[in-house]
């Protein structure tokens, strides 16, 4: 069966860089609402033609969201996820049309992830070329602002989620190959301290300068690196005072923190805390802001996960050639997925790599490949 979905995907090859130069051909930076709808409204007829309910839940300012459905004849419900926003202004697109160099499709938002969101629809074709639809449902899911830190699809995905047994995420796989099974948890905090204010000149023995304490927390804090394994706290920016002349009466820093496991985020914040309760200076009072609802949860590496890695790897070699499963600090929507308790497999893109920069790529003989992977996962799983 894999012989017949590589078949149909080198058929095709020609069709799915037209599809790729149209796609980022379009102006979709996440905040420019037509150029994102533009994406959607194309997948949206894709979609439909591959035989889906599409439904689009609108948006009144970001890109809309598309979540399609198909029906199969076995009992697993995939989940396929991506996104069609940029990061890239208005004009970039059309400053730098696709270019082919050697093994490389160079274009703004080729590898993030507009051959992604390509790989999951030819996927489908190929195994309906193959004549297989041993799944139970898939839930083909783009959202359309995975690249801002404000987010309307959170809802969306986690539902999804739930509505689905396991999950294949479309971003792009490493610049080495990797597919990744495992993320970072990840949250930003803001440290603050109250001191007080006086004369520098005059009578600075009156203040309680926050600027100084802050320093002393953060000295603190940062040795809390490694607390548990793969645990890290970055100290980002640091605010303070005033002017020279000035004891300074406030100081702020804000930090980001990261560990492979929830639970490991909520013992770094509880340390953070006691710290914060230490008096470092008379008089100077810490405290520390942080919303664990829009915290990054982990996508861990649990036995389920395992599991579809060692298939991935089992149909890889039957392709001929190797994939590994890697971890990583950086985030990603298949984290919300994880949080749910659906399996998911990430980087079922493409290779690809230097996103977000002028020399995004995506590798041209790692198209065909990587689709019959996805293809292979999915036409797997009522196998076991």
């Amino acid at each position: 069966m894999l012989t017949l979905i590589v078949s149909y995907l080198k058929e095709h090859l020609d069709e799915y860089l037209d599809d790729l130069r149209s796609l980022t051909a379009m102006e979709a930076g996440t905040l420019h609402k037509a150029g994102v709808d533009a994406v959607q409204d194309w997948l949206q007829q894709r979609l439909a033609n591959l035989g889906f309910v599409v439904d689009r839940e609108a948006q009144p300012q970001l890109g809309d969201n598309l979540l399609a459905t198909r029906k199969g004849r076995g009992k697993k419900r995939i989940m396929l996820l991506g996104h069609a926003d940029t990061v890239f202004p208005v004009g970039t697109a059309a400053a730098r049309p696709m270019t082919i160099k050697d093994n490389r499709i160079l274009a703004p938002g080729a590898c993030d992830m507009k051959a992604g969101l390509l790989t999951g629809l030819y996927a489908v074709a190929a195994l309906d070329a193959a004549g297989l639809d041993r799944y139970g449902a898939i839930n083909f899911l783009c959202v359309s602002d995975e690249e801002i830190h404000e987010r309307c699809s959170l809802p969306l995905i986690r539902r999804t989620a739930r509505e689905s047994d396991v999950a294949f995420t479309l971003e792009a796989a490493r610049a080495n190959g990797d597919i990744v099974t495992a993320r970072k948890t990840a949250v930003w905090c803001t440290i603050r301290v109250q001191g007080h204010a006086a004369h520098a000149g005059v009578e600075p023995e009156k203040g309680r300068n926050a600027i100084l304490a802050l320093l002393h927390h953060l000295r603190a804090i940062a040795g809390l690196n490694g607390l548990q394994p793969g645990v890290t706290v970055n100290i980002g920016r640091i605010e303070g005072g005033t002017q020279p002349n000035v004891v300074a009466e406030h100081a702020h820093a804000e930090l980001d923190l990261r560990a492979w496991r929830d639970a490991d985020l909520v013992h770094l914040l509880d340390a953070i805390r006691a710290q914060l309760q230490q008096e470092v200076l008379p008089g100077a009072v810490a405290s520390m802001e942080v919303d664990l609802e829009t915290a990054m949860p982990a996508m861990e590496r649990t036995p389920a996960v395992v599991a579809l890695e060692e298939t991935a790897q089992r149909i890889a070699g039957e392709l001929g050639f190797a994939v590994k499963g890697a971890s990583t600090g950086g985030a990603s929507d298949a984290s919300y997925v994880a949080a749910e308790g659906i399996p998911v497999l990430d980087g079922l893109g493409p290779i690809g790599g230097l996103d977000h920069s002028p020399d995004e790529y995506v590798e041209l003989d790692s198209i065909i490949p990587r689709t019959a992977l996805l293809a292979g996962l999915m036409m797997a799983l009522d196998e076991g």
